[in-house]
């Protein structure tokens, strides 16, 4: 195949399918870091010119991480779907995307997405304006049931996250309960811990089930502690609604993680056996760009490949909630706004396209040159877009994690913004305790004693 494309008298040759994702990707810290990223915009428009031309089959023979070397690769080879495959295969990167943009409908995109894999979908969303990946990924709808519904249309769904620098419980509680009152926390009500053990973990979700339990909640909780810490609280007969645990799109990158197939499998199942959720998903997976750059695990290629392949390894346990926490590892890998935002859209879709309910951290460190006001534009591209679930948090700081993100305020005004409600199920509980007034805010709003 010859990868090269002449700009103004000028060929651009590049040697392998990997240096081509990666010039024609958009400008990104981390890429320009690992001496990845185009020399320039024209480098870029270039690539971009050859990679439209490319067969989604040269991609599938042509992994960014070789099969012979990584288990997630072989992952993705060994379970696509060879029907759906077939219905796309013969397709260019170009064409998928005039596909997608054009006549495709949402049925239809679900039934190719399992025929996909990671580097096909990174390659499309490189060929993608935001408002391109906004309109493909509003298209991508995907729906799931723990123990309420997510991700039907015309709903938008928040994560509570009651954070506590010390594990305080009665802390947690309060602001889990600050959190509900404002109508969010439809989508989970997660911590992540301060002390990551068994006994501490137990202890945080029996206290968030107690809650949920006492005032008919609908909605799920999980703690984010490692995953062999929360099998353990399991074990211990702690109610867990939903397992959490962090990926990167490597073997290398999530043995860094202290994961593999084999133990997320094993959790898989004893989710199935033991956990308090009606189901069918009970898993609940974080992923961002970058995190396999950062333990040096990123086989060459570019950040946006990687992360599709985070989401090629978490199809396989059918989650309930993928979130990708865009801005938190810091302007090494994302630097300002403009690419912050850029990579919250790209998640978005690619995770949608492969079937996953996504749903985005809008957040900046705050050494990253991005302002509030371009936070919140992004907050709101996202609902535009069809994303399944935002955080939500007191004034939109951790004050554990020393970040900022979305407040509880932020998610009713997105609702009301863009006209969507929360769950069906966290809806109608919603108004029969008096926190809503159908969509407009009921007496109990903003209230956290009308919760026990």
């Amino acid at each position: 195949m010859h990868l090269r494309a002449t700009i103004r008298g000028r060929t651009y040759q590049f040697k392998t399918l990997k240096e081509l994702l990666a010039k024609a990707n958009p400008p990104k810290s981390g890429d320009a870091l690992a001496g990845l990223a185009a020399a320039d915009h024209v480098e870029r428009v270039a690539a971009r010119a050859v990679l439209a031309d490319v067969p989604l089959s040269a991609l599938r023979q042509a992994p960014v991480v070789p099969y012979e070397e990584d288990e997630l690769t072989r992952l993705v080879e060994d379970s696509l779907d060879e029907e759906a495959y077939r219905a796309v295969g013969h397709l260019t990167v170009g064409e998928l995307r005039e596909w997608l943009l054009g006549p495709a409908t949402g049925p239809q995109i679900r039934a190719i997405s399992p025929g996909l894999t990671p580097e096909m979908v990174a390659a499309v969303a490189k060929l993608m304006s935001n408002m391109d990946l906004m309109v493909a990924g509003k298209k991508c709808q995907v729906v799931v049931r723990a123990n309420n519904t997510l991700g039907l249309p015309g709903r938008f769904s928040s994560r509570v996250q009651p954070n506590h620098p010390s594990d305080n419980v009665e802390g947690i509680l309060l602001s889990a309960r600050e959190g509900l009152a404002y109508a969010c926390g439809d989508a989970v009500i997660g911590v992540n811990p301060a002390t990551d053990s068994p006994e501490s973990t137990a202890e945080i979700l029996r206290a968030l089930g107690d809650l949920t339990r006492r005032n008919g909640v609908p909605t799920q909780n999980c703690v984010l502690s490692h995953v062999t810490v929360q099998m353990k609280a399991l074990e211990m007969g702690a109610p867990m609604d939903l397992m959490f645990q962090s990926f990167a799109g490597s073997e290398a990158a999530n043995r860094a993680f202290g994961i593999n197939i084999r133990l997320m499998d094993e959790a898989w199942a004893m989710m199935k056996d033991k956990g308090s959720t009606r189901g069918p998903n009970r898993m609940y997976f974080e992923t961002g760009q970058g995190s396999a750059l950062s333990s040096d695990a990123h086989h060459g290629a570019d950040q946006v490949t990687m992360e599709a392949r985070c989401y090629g390894f978490a199809r396989r346990y059918k989650p309930f909630l993928v979130n990708t926490v865009v801005g938190f590892i810091g302007p090494e890998y994302l630097e300002d706004g403009a690419q912050i935002t850029r990579a919250g859209l790209e998640d978005h879709f690619m995770g949608k396209l492969m079937g996953l309910p996504m749903g985005v951290d809008a957040c900046f460190t705050y050494h990253s040159k991005m302002t509030q006001d371009e936070l919140e534009n992004l907050k709101v591209l996202l609902g535009a877009a069809g994303c399944s679930f935002l955080m939500s948090l007191p004034v939109g700081d951790d004050i554990m994690l020393n970040y900022q993100s979305t407040s509880f305020h932020d998610i009713p005004s997105i609702r009301g913004l863009l006209g969507t409600r929360p769950t069906p199920e966290f809806d109608a509980w919603l108004n029969e305790v008096g926190i809503m007034d159908g969509d407009r805010p009921g007496e109990r709003f903003g209230d956290p004693q009308a919760l026990r």
